[in-house]
């Protein structure tokens, strides 16, 4: 029955033996104690073709690991079977089209119909020796022996002594045949029930194997010609010839060329080296890497084309997602880079780890936006999994910047044209969130925040970089959000239309783009990681002078904590391990604040430059504390609100401030106060009485913890305060919205001089730009031609919003705000 002998002869339990020794999987999924396995029932491990060498490293690992072991015989019931099966390979005759063996289940079914109780569980095993990608060409084709289709035993024993520590072992959930086996069926429709068994598991081994290694990649120069010679790109090609351009042959040597200037080639000795590299320079930089959430990306890997959308905070980001990726299971993807990058050494170095180019701007140019767009067309359809930044750059204030239109448009406009040509193969955005306690820029961002050029990226910047390797840089965390499936996305936002249409640039794709950065910029900030810097960075940044008691410090960063546990301000956001204490300890240790000892208490406080840093720091994560700041800043000025009250006076500024900070907007405001409001009672900050919740008198230390809090949003609410006040001073169409975002940052850089905040991200232009985004998407401004235009009730929201201020800031607005 067995396609595989049975391993306890001398010869197999020797090659076990050997095969234990040589042998050091990098990686066994699931961890074998994590297996749910029944200890009752027999197990019998599966593979996908028959291969000693798989069969000997799986007996040794469940030897190892206790594991029911996979050599030997089985006596289930009547029927002796081989503890380690295979499913057959295809055989072909000449004579004869391909032929299919019988699975190896038939006499186990037969037994299990006639009996009626005796089951078994059938573990698929997949054992991966290298991670080839599936390029049917060259050597390490060859010596990666999972890329073949039945492999040779000398080129079989070759992968084996040269992947010894590239081998992966992957886990399946056990198939019980009790499961495949109906109540009615009868012993006559075994053969049935066996194939059936041996579908579901091509199925499992399929999925796995598209999981790893990704689908097959065709040669680079095969590729690029069949972009430059598709339908789409030679249209465009007579298209200019005939408006009299350059001749069509001219014009087709520049899609071949535009072609080799985009296009990846994804190799393995690159991965395998890049992999060995930055396992070392992680190593050296940071205290470890923390991820979490990859277990929802390993749900869809099998039979979804996989985009990645990870915020965009450091060079390194591009390195470290596809090595998580790699190093857990899962196919590196194809990284979109800038080709600001595609510089001597570093470029080809990119290029083979995956990266395609593209350029910054190619609307002028037709024929190379066709070119990039069949190329990325290209890698959509055939399943290869894709990395992009929708930020378009990165961020120099440590906010999440609002999302690009361009490659979503384009991942867009390919799977509507995919979807119109029969191919159903379904597509997931992945946000991924990536947090660091310390990144490598950040003296060129606080140099570029006050107004200094951008350096351009080469070889001897690298080389300055590669200097700063000795200095700590603490932890890193990488953050999986919820993905979204854009078939769900789509029927949700445009109806289920859109699945027979054949128009690959609707109408309402304009508006669906930005619908849908939005929706991805929230999920990439619900996976927010909080660090001991940003922690530290939002208690004392909200003191006046960057200064504060050690012991109150403590108690605000676990009250930030406490907060977050109890209710998190995102879905699938993470808290560090350790102390106040602790993180206070790793702050300094990284050279962002510093300690003054003194007889009363130790202070902890950061000078100018540390405190811009800390800025940066504090906005990755400041839209996690959106609404109990709003809320504790209500109480600043009011020490008693009513619930109805409370919900009245944030109504108007609320969904502008989770619009700003890229936060979910609860369903409804008034549930959600009122369990912050339960949240900040319990955590002894706000008391409730007859008259409503109110601010308590003692202890004092409450009063300052919840002042601390509120102050994290006084600088978006001052922002919206000028730049109100610079509108409703000038009038309804008076201003244009370029006009009034100038006006309101040169005012926002005035408070900050007069107030001696040192905060160059406070008055960022793009953060007024997209305040009357905001104003404009909520209904309070219109446009009349290039003019903003509003009624009284922007006015009168205004009035009623002011109420949050006290009187001697109102004032201190007011006098910023009123004309020269």
């Amino acid at each position: 029955m067995a396609l595989l002998h049975t391993l306890n002869t001398p010869l197999h339990a020797l090659m076990t033996r050997l095969i234990a020794a040589w042998v050091r999987p990098r990686l066994i999924e699931p961890a074998p104690e994590a297996l749910d396995l029944d200890p009752d029932r027999p197990v019998l491990y599966v593979l996908p073709r028959p291969a000693w060498s798989d069969a000997w490293l799986l007996a040794s690992l469940t030897r190892l690991h206790g594991l029911p072991f996979a050599g030997g015989r089985r006596q289930i019931g009547e029927v002796p079977a081989a503890a380690c099966l295979a499913l057959p390979m295809p055989r072909r005759r000449m004579w004869q089209r391909r032929l299919r063996a019988e699975a190896p289940f038939r006499s186990l079914i037969e037994h299990h119909l006639a009996a009626g109780d005796q089951e078994v569980q059938l573990v698929p095993v997949s054992i991966f020796w290298g991670r080839a990608p599936g390029k049917r060409f060259g050597f390490w084709h060859l010596v990666a022996a999972d890329s073949w289709r039945l492999t040779g035993h000398l080129r079989r024993a070759l992968s084996v002594l040269v992947n010894r520590r590239s081998v992966e072992v992957h886990f399946g959930a056990p198939l019980r045949l009790g499961d495949l086996v109906g109540e009615g069926d009868r012993p006559a429709e075994a053969e049935l029930i066996n194939r059936k068994a041996a579908r579901l598991l091509r199925v499992h081994f399929r999925r796995v194997r598209t999981r790893v290694l990704g689908p097959d990649l065709s040669h680079r120069r095969t590729l690029i010609e069949g972009v430059a010679l598709s339908p789409e790109v030679r249209e465009v090609i007579e298209s200019l010839a005939a408006e009299g351009r350059p001749s069509a042959a001219r014009l087709q040597r520049r899609a071949l060329r535009y072609g080799r200037e985009i296009a990846s080639n994804m190799t393995y000795p690159v991965l395998r080296f890049m992999d060995g590299l930055l396992r070392r320079l992680w190593n050296r930089l940071y205290d470890g890497v923390d991820v979490s959430g990859l277990a929802r990306v390993k749900a869809l890997a099998g039979d979804h084309t996989l985009v990645y959308v990870p915020c965009h905070r450091s060079h390194i980001d591009y390195l470290l997602l596809s090595y998580v990726l790699y190093h857990d299971g899962l196919m590196p993807p194809h990284i979109a880079a800038g080709r600001n990058l595609d510089m001597p050494l570093i470029g080809p170095l990119l290029r083979r780890g995956g990266a395609f180019f593209l350029r910054r701007s190619f609307r002028d140019n037709r024929l190379y936006g066709a070119v990039f767009n069949e190329y990325l067309h290209r890698l959509i359809s055939r399943g290869h999994p894709l990395e992009y930044f929708i930020e378009g750059g990165r961020s120099r204030s440590g906010r999440m910047l609002p999302a690009r239109p361009g490659m979503l448009a384009m991942t867009l406009r390919s799977f509507l044209r995919s979807t119109a040509a029969g191919h159903h193969q379904p597509l997931a955005f992945i946000p991924v969130y990536i947090g660091y306690e310390r990144i490598i820029e950040n003296a060129s961002y606080q140099r570029e925040l006050r107004g200094g050029k951008k350096r351009q990226e080469s070889p001897l910047a690298l080389l300055r970089v590669l200097g700063q390797l000795r200095q700590p840089f603490g932890r890193v965390a990488v953050n999986v959000g919820e993905p979204l499936l854009l078939a769900e996305f789509l029927d949700r936002e445009v109806g289920q239309g859109w699945r027979q249409a054949r128009d690959t640039r609707p109408e309402w794709l304009g508006t669906l783009v930005p619908r849908l950065g939005e929706t991805l910029c929230r999920r990439i900030n619900a996976a927010a990681a909080l660090n001991p810097i940003n922690l530290v960075a939002l208690a004392l940044l909200a003191t006046p002078h960057h200064a504060i008691e050690a012991r109150l410090l403590e108690r605000q960063l676990a009250l930030l904590a406490e907060l977050q546990r109890r209710l998190p301000g995102a879905a699938h956001a993470s808290l560090p391990s350790g102390t106040p204490a602790e993180w206070i300890d790793q702050a300094l240790a990284l050279g962002m604040v510093e300690r003054r000892e003194h007889p009363l208490g130790d202070i902890i406080l950061a000078d100018a430059a540390q405190a811009g840093l800390l800025g940066w720091y504090r906005n990755n994560v400041l839209h996690l504390f959106a609404l109990p700041g709003l809320v504790a800043f209500a109480f600043r000025h009011q020490p008693t609100h009513r619930l109805e009250a409370l919900a009245a006076l944030l109504a108007p500024c609320w969904p502008i401030l989770a619009r700003e900070l890229m936060v979910e907007p609860p369903t409804s405001l008034r549930e959600a106060l009122s369990a912050m409001l339960a949240v900040l009672e319990e955590l002894g900050l706000l008391a409730a009485s007859e008259a409503g919740w109110t601010r308590p008198d003692e202890p004092l230390d409450a009063g300052e913890c919840l002042d601390l809090l509120g102050q994290l949003m006084q600088p978006s609410l001052e922002r919206g305060y000028l730049l109100l006040a610079v509108l409703l001073d000038a009038g309804p169409g008076r201003l244009t919205a370029e006009a009034l975002a100038d006006r309101t940052r040169q005012l926002a850089e005035r408070l900050a001089l007069l107030s001696g905040r040192d905060a160059p991200e406070f008055f960022d232009t793009r953060l007024f730009v997209s305040l009357v985004e905001s104003l404009e998407q909520e209904g309070w401004l219109w446009r009349d031609g290039e003019r903003l235009v509003f009624d009284d009730r922007l006015g009168d929201a205004a009035r009623h919003s002011r109420r949050l201020f006290d009187p001697t800031l109102r004032h201190r607005l007011q006098l910023v705000a009123r004309p020269a």
